[in-house]
Order: C-alpha cells, then sequence, then structure tokens
C-alpha cells in the first residue's frame, strides 16, 4: 500500500501529451527570449521590449482574428488586405471624418458577417470565397488610398504610444489580447457553440443551435479583431497603404497553428496563438536581425521555425 501510495505523486508529476502540447507554444516564446538574450543582452530591458514587441500588437490582434474562423473550420485568406483598407480609411477619413470613417468600419464588419453566412447558406469553400474578397479588399484600399501616405488620428497614435510604468506596454497589450480572446472562445456559450462547430457542425444544429448564426458570429469576431489590428497598425506607423498588411493573413494562420490550433476539430487556444503571433515577431523583427539575416531569408526563416515547432508537436502526439 505505501508503495502505491509513493508512486502517486510521481504518476501525477508526468504531463499528458495533451498538456505538453499546450505547453510548446510558451517553450517556444522562452527559448526565443533566452536566444535573443544571448545575442544582445540589451534587448531583455523596457527600452528592448517596447522596440521589440511593438509590432506584436497588431500581429496578435490579426491571430485572434484567423483563431475566430479556424475554430469554426474555416479559413480566412483576405484577412491582410482587410486589415489594409481598415488603415487606409484610418488615415483618410477617420481623423477628420470619425462619423463617415466609423461608418466605413462598421459596414466593412458587416460585410465581413455576410461572408460568413454566404459560406454556410451555398456550402461555399471558405479558402475560394477569401482570397476572392481578398482581391475586392485591395481594389477598395487603392480606392481610397491610391499613393502611400495619409495621416493617423493623433488619438490613435497616442493610444499606441502609452508607457506604462515597470512593464511595457505591448507586454500588457498581448497578455490581455489573450485573455480576452480565452474568455470569449472558452467561458462563454457563444464560444461553446463556435467550438461545437468546428468539433460536430451536425450535432451542434441537433441540439437547437444554429450554425448560420455561429459561422456570421465567428467572422464578425473576426472582423472586429481585423480592425483592431489595423488601427492599432496605423498608430505604430502613422501612415498608410494598400498593402501595409498583406503578410499578416500567413502571419495570423501561422501564429494559430504554432499557438496549437488546428485546422479542423474546433481546437483552439486563445492564449498559444497569442504566444505564437509574438515568437513570429520577435523572429522576424528581433533574433533574425541580431543574427544578421539578410532579410529575403528572414521569411523562409520563420517558416523553418513553424515546421520545427509542428514536427515537435507531432512527436508530443505519438507518445504513449
Amino acid at each position: 500500500m505505501s508503495e502505491i501510495v509513493a508512486t502517486r505523486p510521481l504518476a501525477s508529476l508526468r504531463l499528458s501529451p495533451a498538456r505538453l502540447r499546450a505547453a510548446l507554444p510558451f517553450v517556444s516564446l522562452a527559448l526565443m527570449l533566452l536566444a535573443i538574450g544571448w545575442l544582445n543582452p540589451r534587448a531583455i530591458s523596457y527600452l528592448g521590449f517596447n522596440l521589440m514587441l511593438n509590432l506584436a500588437v497588431p500581429v496578435a490582434l490579426a491571430t485572434i482574428a484567423q483563431l475566430f474562423v479556424i475554430t469554426v473550420n474555416d479559413l480566412d485568406l483576405s484577412a491582410g488586405y482587410f486589415i489594409s483598407f481598415i488603415a487606409c480609411i484610418a488615415v483618410t477619413t477617420l481623423g477628420d471624418h470619425p462619423f463617415l470613417g466609423g461608418l466605413a468600419i462598421i459596414g466593412s464588419i458587416a460585410i465581413y458577417a455576410a461572408i460568413g453566412a454566404l459560406i454556410h447558406l451555398r456550402d461555399l469553400p471558405s479558402i475560394v470565397v477569401t482570397l476572392g474578397m481578398s482581391f475586392v479588399w485591395q481594389g477598395f484600399a487603392l480606392m481610397v488610398l491610391p499613393q502611400p501616405g495619409g495621416k493617423a488620428p493623433e488619438w490613435l497614435q497616442g493610444l499606441m504610444g502609452i508607457r506604462i510604468p515597470f512593464v511595457p506596454f505591448p507586454i500588457v497589450a498581448v497578455i490581455l489580447i489573450g485573455l480576452v480572446g480565452h474568455i470569449i472562445l472558452m467561458r462563454t456559450p457563444y464560444g461553446a457553440v463556435l467550438r461545437g462547430v468546428g468539433g460536430n457542425s451536425a450535432a451542434v444544429a441537433r441540439a437547437g443551435w444554429s450554425v448560420l448564426s455561429a459561422r456570421i458570429l465567428a467572422f464578425t469576431a473576426a472582423g472586429v479583431f481585423g480592425v483592431l489590428s489595423a488601427l492599432s497598425l496605423v498608430g505604430l506607423s502613422t501612415a498608410a497603404d494598400a498593402n501595409i498588411g498583406a503578410g499578416y493573413t500567413l502571419l495570423a494562420i501561422a501564429g494559430v497553428i504554432l499557438g496549437g490550433g488546428e485546422f479542423t476539430g474546433g481546437r483552439v487556444s486563445a492564449p498559444g496563438a497569442v504566444a505564437g503571433a509574438v515568437t513570429l515577431t520577435l523572429a522576424s523583427a528581433s533574433l533574425l536581425s541580431f543574427m544578421r539575416i539578410p532579410p529575403d531569408w528572414q521569411i523562409g526563416a520563420n517558416g523553418l521555425i513553424l515546421v520545427i515547432v509542428l514536427a515537435v508537436r507531432a512527436a508530443i502526439g505519438r507518445r504513449p
């Protein structure tokens, strides 16, 4: 009997494969920070984190936007150009004509919701629909701002330039983003329905929930977080162009997958996705620069990081 009791604490210390997979994004982030600190110790400071993580805020918001779409087993290939369009609205209209700018943004979110409804009602592949919408958003962005320029509203610049004592604002912001995403998806009935649609939409329908409403809600949430991503990006850059968010589509998808999300089954993690987004931001903006890797190679290096993490996740999944 005493031997059985003694072995229980040891058994409880063992991490299950599911817990190891959940911890992997945060381990990757910690390793990234250790590597940066080793290459450039001065970067691990209040000022260093402010400089390194500023762009992590819009990337994290774009990743959460993509997370909502992936939760219902869809994929949004228009996110980057949607962010570009909203950024163009922000630097041309939102400052001087806030009412018109606000209407344009609300209308854009409504279009996002309509896309979700169209995908469900016509049973269309989300990849094809959103790929087509990426050209639409890019065209809208070029119509609003044909040449790079514009000016971010001062209140938006001030918001993104907040200085918090002791803890850099970007760290606080990404933690809040992950917390909000987690609460919505894991602590509300709507989040449970969205995950249920991703896991078994037929069972959700039999339970009396509307799969159509769930998909509309997912795309609406994606539109809202996409708008927040664009506004934060404009607040940091103070200007915009029609391609300013083009790279955010793949970054957001990679952040979700790096954070433990899967394309099917409604298995997602908002904190993990944010950790994945921060990891990719640090890799491209800091680690690879400190390693003097040419910019042309940095995208490939980001892809290599994603492949390595996925390989480790697959190895964990095969553990008994």
